[in-house]
């Protein structure tokens, strides 16, 4: 059995016992972690669609360790103008490996049923209601560029890596979010993160907004 799943803004073909390379996530070293953006599942002859993520399927992995990938250079350079750039980037990646493939509610493709006319009406209506949640889980998404210091680019990179909310930020350690923003160009001062965002789970704007025009680029 194999299947094909988002895993921190990116698209894997898995198998069971298989060990992948992805964007570096939240969750600690030797702890397990499952994911539900299951797109397609593969058992044999037997294929299964989501639209786009197949209801009730599940992708199982345990994290083995966090590390950087081999190092980039990017160098720019403009003719006659004396410019010339060079920088290096590491990747943060973490290393999973897949425990197991969960298809449990998970409704068959329509080829299967291309023999009866009725029946790809029948799916268009499970279709619509798997939009549903997923307007449900964009709106439980906080903005996290209330933070000071967190623009549109670092906060699209922390969701990639699972850090979607006030409450996740709040939880993760300032030396963790800095490897995981490390490809992001800045000089960026994590320490007060965690604790902007525990104001901002609770509620308590005043105090935050108050905190915050003492703070410069989210330094003290």
């Amino acid at each position: 059995m194999y299947a094909i799943v988002e895993i921190a803004g990116h698209q894997f073909k898995v198998e069971k016992d298989q060990k992948v390379f992805v964007n570096r996530l939240a969750t600690e070293e030797g702890k397990k972690v499952s994911f539900d953006n299951v797109l397609l599942i593969g058992d044999g002859d037997n294929v299964t669609l989501g639209a786009p993520a197949i209801d009730g399927a599940q992708v199982s992995a345990k994290v083995l360790k966090h590390l950087k990938g081999d190092k980039v250079i990017v160098f720019k350079k403009k003719r006659r103008k004396g410019y010339r750039v060079k920088n290096g980037h590491r990747q943060a990646l973490s290393e999973i490996v897949i425990e197991g493939i969960t298809a449990s509610g998970a409704k068959k493709a329509a080829p299967k049923k291309e023999t009866k006319k009725a029946e790809p009406k029948a799916e268009a209506k499970p279709a619509a209601k798997k939009a549903a949640p997923a307007k449900k889980a964009t709106a439980k998404a906080d903005d996290l560029k209330k933070i000071e210091g967190i623009g549109p680019k670092i906060a699209s990179t922390l969701v990639e890596a699972g850090i979607a909310t006030f409450a996740d930020l709040a939880k993760a350690k300032p030396e963790a979010i800095s490897e995981i923003i490390a490809g992001v160009r800045g000089n960026h001062v994590t320490d007060t993160w965690p604790k902007q965002a525990k104001l901002a789970a609770e509620g308590k704007w005043d105090e935050l907004k108050k905190w915050q025009d003492e703070l410069d680029g989210g330094k003290a």
